[in-house]
């Protein structure tokens, strides 16, 4: 079984192996794409290839569309080399079920795949094209967060930027450039409407994306590069148009086990790719069942019915309420506190993480006890049931082969919103008392001790990558198994005070004891992280 439209002629060893196939007719849904495209997608990574794509997999199956995706990446191209090209934009994709069962498609919505540069004539002709063309509907992103500034932490432009925007359109060389030379195609086309949808996870996703848009273009404005008409046209939502949208899909890396599941049935494109960018990335591509996205309603050129695969269109407040109660109550907060505390207790797995009594405990009072409290209710999803589904069916699937050390990437700009938020919120209430929150304290002290490199055996280990690495451990640096209270609290205080990171001044706060008093116990020697973790949740 190999992975290809040829591959796929011969059904006898697919249907064997219980893969589902398209139920559409894969070279005339690619002849009406190239006519008239409908939807652009920037981004050619895991959660695009089982998620959107998948979306559009299903309405083409189920002939609500006749078009597929143009898919770009803008950042790796050895995705559409090594990847995508090789085996006619397919995707096997493996959905790992709670109970223990996976399921396999073919998804084959992606009818071109394309690098986003003008170094690849033939590639960005077929980008141009699509946003000259009056049929074009969308443009939908999943480019990380981190795709979306062009400043830096320092308020001003980053270097790239300030180099490219020296320049004129046709010669950006940052992707947000290059997608705003691709709006100054369609201005001139004929001023068509168009919706660019951001689907990373990333709050105010649209916001972010407009902000950016929308400055580059008044840079190349004043450098008259561009008609002053082309920045109110891609200022104007009811032409352009940048909704808001909170996605949901957990999608480790394609792990080994699966390939070798995959293998024993017969499939052999199992080979894990890891690109000179550091992509990990493969034919099949594994994730978990259970999935949401929700999308603002603002789309002034159309959209695919996207509600028929299970989307949620709604308003602008809808998504920001369901994008709070995620990130900020009911998955987030959980897996910060599972990374950190997992990394520190030797844990490679989430799943196996959620065995251990202590720790699930301590996720179960963090989500259930100190965040429905406070919580958002979007509505349209009941919070309560969606911390159910985490707990019970999520976090604890055996087969979702997601690892601590991947969601503790990056911790540090997360802190912030997962649990400063929920801080201010309980201020905010007089009903509410900040001193009966034990978990979240405990979990900010985690993170600290983490900060150390020390696990709770006294091993060392590599901490995740995140942009402040270099300065909060350089704060720490010092600190090590029996330090002093005394030569420990400047250093600690120091570091809680840095409000950009944790959303609030926490050496100021009701919960400054807390921290540090979890924290100088967890330094005290070994064991002391587990045993914290079980005082906590014992509520001693």
């Amino acid at each position: 079984m190999k992975l290809s439209l040829e591959g796929l002629k011969d059904k006898s060893g697919w249907e064997k192996a219980g893969v589902v196939f398209p139920k559409f007719d894969i070279p005339s849904v690619r002849e009406k794409t190239a006519a008239n495209p409908e939807w652009v997608h920037f981004g050619a990574g895991n959660i695009f290839r089982i998620f959107p794509a998948a979306l559009c997999q299903r309405l083409l199956n189920e002939g609500e569309m006749n078009t597929g995706i143009v898919c770009s990446d803008c950042y790796d191209f050895e995705i559409i080399d090594k990847l995508f090209r090789p085996h006619d934009n397919l995707t096997l994709g493996v959905t790992l079920k709670a109970d223990g069962s996976i399921s396999k498609e073919i998804i084959a919505s992606v009818m071109q795949a394309e690098k986003c540069s003008p170094e690849f004539p033939e590639d960005w002709a077929v980008l141009v094209n699509a946003f000259k063309n009056p049929s074009l509907k969308m443009a939908s992103f999943t480019i990380t967060e981190k795709g979306y500034a062009i400043y830096g932490s320092d308020s001003k432009l980053l270097p790239a930027f300030e180099e490219d925007l020296k320049n004129p359109p046709a010669k950006a060389k940052m992707f947000l450039s290059r997608l705003v030379a691709l709006l100054l195609e369609r201005f001139n086309a004929g001023k068509h409407p168009l919706a660019l949808v951001s689907m990373d996870n990333c709050s105010h996703n649209g916001e972010k994306l407009r902000s950016s848009v929308l400055k580059i273009a008044e840079f190349w404005k004043i450098k008259n590069f561009v008609p002053a008409e082309f920045l109110n046209y891609v200022s104007d939502e009811s032409k352009v148009s940048f909704p808001w949208s909170m996605i949901d899909k957990i999608t480790p890396r394609p792990n080994e086990k699966v390939a070798e599941l995959l293998k024993k049935d017969g499939y052999e494109n199992t080979s894990l790719i890891v690109t000179s960018k550091g992509t990990y990335c493969s034919t099949f591509v594994n994730a978990e069942e259970v999935q949401y996205l929700v999308i603002e309603d603002s789309f002034p050129n159309g959209r695919p019915p996207l509600e028929k695969a299970g989307v949620f269109f709604t308003d602008r407040e809808t998504v920001n309420k369901v994008e709070k109660m995620k990130v900020c109550t009911c998955l987030n907060p959980l897996h910060t506190a599972l990374a950190v505390s997992g990394c520190l207790l030797g844990f490679k797995l989430i799943c196996d993480e959620m065995k251990d009594k202590d720790l699930r405990k301590m996720v179960e009072i963090l989500g259930y006890e100190e965040g429905l409290p406070v919580v958002v209710d979007p509505k349209i999803i009941e919070p309560k049931k969606f911390i159910d589904e985490v707990i019970t069916m999520r976090l604890p699937n055996p087969f979702m082969p997601d690892t601590p050390q991947r969601i503790a990437t990056d911790t540090s700009q997360k802190l912030s919103i997962r649990f400063g938020e929920t801080v201010k919120a309980y201020i905010a209430n007089p009903a509410l008392d900040v001193k009966t929150l034990k978990i979240l304290p405990l979990v900010l002290a985690l993170w600290c001790r983490y900060l150390l490199a020390i696990d709770d055996e006294g091993n060392s280990f590599e901490l995740s990558s995140d942009p402040l690495l270099e300065e909060v451990c350089t704060i720490l640096q010092g600190i090590h198994f029996g330090s002093a209270r005394e030569e420990i609290e400047p250093k600690l205080q120091n570091l809680l005070s840095k409000e950009k990171i944790f959303g609030f001044d926490v050496s100021a706060s009701p919960l400054y004891e807390k921290v540090c008093d979890n924290f100088v116990f967890m330094v005290s020697g070994t064991g002391k992280v587990r045993e914290a973790i079980a005082r906590a949740c014992r509520n001693q």
